[in-house]
């Protein structure tokens, strides 16, 4: 049963009550308190404390501190008067009960405001936050498009330089070669006025000569016979020749290309927009810059670092279809399927890495160790000991001096022989 308090001190000012509660005997750290406008209610067991006060107060600025066995209220007055006493005298027990459970409704009404005025301020905040963040958001995306705007322009500007480089060096060159034409044309028009002037003189010769044969004889006849055999054949006839080239994809001439290297290159082209035309239902929403292969395989990292692993397999998807033999993508792609715990489908991506990494050289030797150690991963997690094993014993072939795979290895060795022993 609860010990009322009666030796309670209070004093007053016009503005302020104060009001000291004795507990003793007790060591008190902490006193559950109910203060409304007229009500006063204080509970530490086992003292009990209940004052319906003479008017009202403000609760809400009002102060209660504790401090050697008691407890110290300062209560402010709503209206500045002298009280006659603490509390509410020569007052029927309706009326109290009725006080008592306005202040209990009273509170409960408070406290439900202050739940909602909580409710809305976080909410407030909430939205606060999510607007900063898109705002951040956007000026990140502004500024990403700023530097691709400025990377493209730089490479515009630099392609047409190089294009009025090249305009220029053709007029350079077709004006040599007109020059060229021209002074061959004129040699070859000199020459035939020499070739078609000589025979005139030598026919005009030979008909000097053949007047002789009339005074002279049979000398006169020798001497124009002679004269014919030096004689000169007429001019031949103008003609034209037709020069076919080679087509070819590439500008350059035939014998100045690789090859193997063009033909490897059309092949990828050609691979690439038969992908694109066959998943354009999946591409059609990308832009150029976006369907580039690297450019996904940049997305979809980036999506992997943020724990973001089924963005980032879509990223990998996409730049498949756009180029499906770049080792790296099944790599990154079995990473993702290893933390979804798609564990068969992880063994797949890491079997196709292992395939398009060949030749083994020294150049490929990091991307073959994880591609092992995923594959191994991946069926360690499945149960199938033997065949990680497997896998991690040639990562360490190709990586020997790498501790992690060694001590992986022979965890794996260990679990293998405790599952033989157990059966």
């Amino acid at each position: 049963m609860p010990l009322w308090v009666r030796d309670y001190s209070w004093r007053q000012t016009d503005s302020a009550v104060f009001l000291s509660l004795p507990m003793r005997g007790v060591r008190v750290t902490q006193a559950n308190i109910f203060c409304t406008e007229q009500y006063l209610k204080v509970n530490v067991p086992p003292f009990l404390f209940e004052a319906i006060l003479y008017a009202p107060i403000d609760d809400t600025s009002s102060t209660a501190k504790i401090r050697n066995e008691t407890i110290f209220f300062t209560l402010y007055k709503k209206e500045a008067a002298m009280w006659e006493s603490l509390v509410m005298e020569n007052a029927d027990k309706e009326k109290k009960q009725r006080i008592r459970e306005n202040a209990v409704i009273k509170a409960q009404e408070k406290a439900n405001e202050e739940e909602k005025s909580k409710a809305v301020t976080k909410r407030e905040h909430k939205k606060y936050a999510l607007e900063a963040t898109m705002k951040l958001e956007e000026m990140e995306r502004k500024r990403i498009e700023n530097l691709k705007e400025e990377e493209r322009k730089k490479v515009t500007e630099e392609l047409e330089r190089w294009k009025e480089n090249q305009r220029n060096e053709e007029k350079q060159r077709r004006i040599q070669r007109e020059k060229e034409l021209h002074q061959e044309k004129k040699r070859i028009e000199e020459k035939k006025k020499q070739q078609i002037n000589k025979p005139t003189i030598l026919n005009a010769g030979t008909s000097k000569t053949r007047s002789i044969p009339t005074r002279t004889g049979s000398c006169g006849s020798i001497f124009s016979e002679k004269l014919k055999e030096e004689s000169f054949p007429a001019p031949r006839s103008a003609g034209t020749i037709k020069i076919s080239f080679t087509s070819r994809v590439f500008p350059t001439a035939l014998r100045e290309s690789r090859v193997a290297e063009e033909e490897e290159w059309l092949h990828k082209q050609a691979e690439a927009h038969r992908a694109m035309n066959a998943n354009f239902s999946e591409l059609k929403d990308l832009n150029e810059e976006e369907k580039n292969p690297d450019w996904l395989k940049d997305k979809g990292n980036k999506m992997f670092s943020t724990g973001n692993y089924l963005a980032a397999i879509n990223a990998y998807n996409l730049a498949i279809l756009l180029n499906n033999n770049i080792p790296v993508l099944y790599l990154n792609r079995a990473a993702c399927h290893l933390k979804l715990r798609n564990l068969h489908k992880a063994i797949e991506d890491s079997s196709k890495a292992l395939e398009l990494l060949t030749p083994p050289v020294p150049d490929n030797a990091d991307a073959r160790v994880k591609a092992y150690v995923r594959r191994g991963t991946a069926f360690c997690q499945l149960e199938l000991y033997a065949e990680g094993l497997l896998d991690y014993e040639a990562a360490l072939k190709i990586d020997p001096t790498n501790k992690t795979l060694e001590q992986d290895a022979e965890n794996i060795k260990h679990i293998i022989h405790g599952n033989a022993k157990d059966s």
